[in-house]
């Protein structure tokens, strides 16, 4: 006798299933794309009714994501919609929320709540849903699987429900989400053989673990490890400096060694959905067990500090020059948080530029890929980019190179600007009195 979980993964092996996305933004959009340009019907839903209209219309919103591959989903039957009870239409429900923490650096799950709240009405017998949203041990067997339950489908038997963390990076040419091998837990052991089977034709390496808490696990040590790492070697830099040191030397130096070492690069702060947050998930979790977790709240410590300590070298670099930080110009060279993309979640640059403006400084930005400063919930600047020229930079007393984009010039900023504040190691190993390392 054929089961539940024997019918839907025959649909999910024969690309007969239809996948729903909830959430199209970073995570969401890509996934969408590859499962639909690999014969599957996609079904994406999204609370932005401003999203759901372009990518209708097959344009894209997102830079690094060509709007040719958006009207290519579109073509091979791909629609987006902002009703909710359109999610019994398909067989899988992949959610790709958004998890931030609140004002009291705590995590806030309300829009993964919110999502299945809307959601759990209409699931039915025979899907599978999974959570991609970063978040805390728990989460998805504490908050998803009784609102699931709510309605009468018993999970593990009817409807199946996995957790698998997604492991995108926005503008990274050497990966795409075909390429980067997918985690998935399940609930129970049926979950997790859906979950394999959902993945499996759209991943090249999908890797299945005993449960959605060891899934939810991974994901925040992945991102732990690059914060603390990232938080030593910005302490790094500080001691560095003060010895005159330079610590991008030393890193690529010590990167030479072919075992043992792993290079971390300093900069102005971490920025992203994922590097700057995610660790206190599990500091919050932690408390639930009686645990502090000090590593990860020193290292959140260190990279929260490093717009303070940017500002703190503009300040000594305009003194040096004879200058006040208050009635001077300064340029901002890159607000997305990391080179090469448009997305300016939680980007240092930021509050670098939020401190300059609050000590009276006048202070703009240029940034090619972020043409005019965006909405943001915490950060309001009614700025656009600045094209960046020998005469535009010679206007400012100091630019801080905060993002290393490819499409800058740094020659033609090295020749022509004042005063220049390297927070990327661009200028490493260049001796020019007017280049303050950062």
């Amino acid at each position: 006798m054929t089961t539940i979980k024997d019918r839907l993964i025959g649909r999910l092996e024969r690309k007969e299933a239809v996948i729903g996305i909830v959430g199209l933004g970073y995570v969401g959009l890509p996934l969408m794309l590859r499962y639909s340009e690999i014969g599957y019907r996609v079904l994406g839903i999204d609370i932005d009714a401003g999203k759901v209209e372009k990518l209708n219309a097959g344009r894209s919103y997102i830079e690094h994501i060509p709007a040719e591959r958006v009207a290519g989903a579109r073509d091979a039957g791909f629609e987006a919609t902002t009703d909710f009870s359109r999610v019994s239409e398909v067989d899988a429900v992949i959610l790709c929320v958004p998890t931030p923490l609140n004002k009291y650096r705590e995590p806030d799950i309300s829009f993964v709540i919110g999502t299945v709240d809307a959601l759990k009405a209409h699931l039915r017998e025979g899907q599978v849903v999974s959570l991609e949203s970063t978040t805390y041990p728990g989460t998805t067997e504490e908050e998803l699987l009784p609102r699931i339950e709510e309605g009468g489908l018993k999970v593990g038997d009817g409807l199946f429900l996995v957790y698998s963390p997604e492991r995108e990076d926005p503008g990274n040419p050497d990966f795409e989400t075909r390429t980067i091998p997918k985690v998935v837990g399940g609930h129970t052991q049926s979950c997790r053989e859906v979950g394999v089977a959902l993945y499996r034709p759209a991943i090249d390496q999908v890797v299945p673990l005993s449960s959605t808490r060891a899934a939810e696990m991974t994901k925040l040590l992945e991102n732990i490890h690059r914060a603390v790492n990232i938080g030593l070697v910005n302490e790094m830099k500080i001691v560095a400096d003060r010895m005159g040191i330079d610590i991008f030397e030393v890193v690529d130096a010590a990167a030479t060694k072919p075992f043992g070492f792993t290079p971390y690069y300093p900069g102005p702060g971490l920025g992203g959905h994922c590097i700057p947050i995610d660790p206190f998930y599990l500091t919050w979790k932690a408390r639930e067990y009686g645990l502090h977790t000090r590593f990860i709240e020193l290292s959140g410590e260190i990279n929260q500090a490093m717009p303070d300590y940017v500002v703190s070298k503009l300040i000594e670099g305009l003194n040096q020059r004879g200058k006040a930080l208050k009635g001077s110009r300064v340029l901002i060279l890159g607000i997305a948080y990391k080179k090469n993309v448009d997305d300016m979640r939680e980007s240092p640059s930021v509050f670098i530029m939020e401190r300059i403006r609050d000590r009276g400084a006048e202070v703009a930005y240029s940034d090619p890929h972020v043409p005019a400063f965006p909405p943001m919930r915490e950060h309001h600047f009614d700025l656009e980019s600045v094209p960046l020229s020998p005469e535009t930079l010679a206007e400012y007393d100091a630019v801080v190179l905060a993002t290393d984009h490819d499409r800058f010039d740094y020659d033609m900023i090295r020749a022509h600007a004042q005063l220049i504040v390297d927070t990327r190691g661009i200028y490493r190993g260049v001796s020019d009195e007017r280049v303050i390392k950062a």
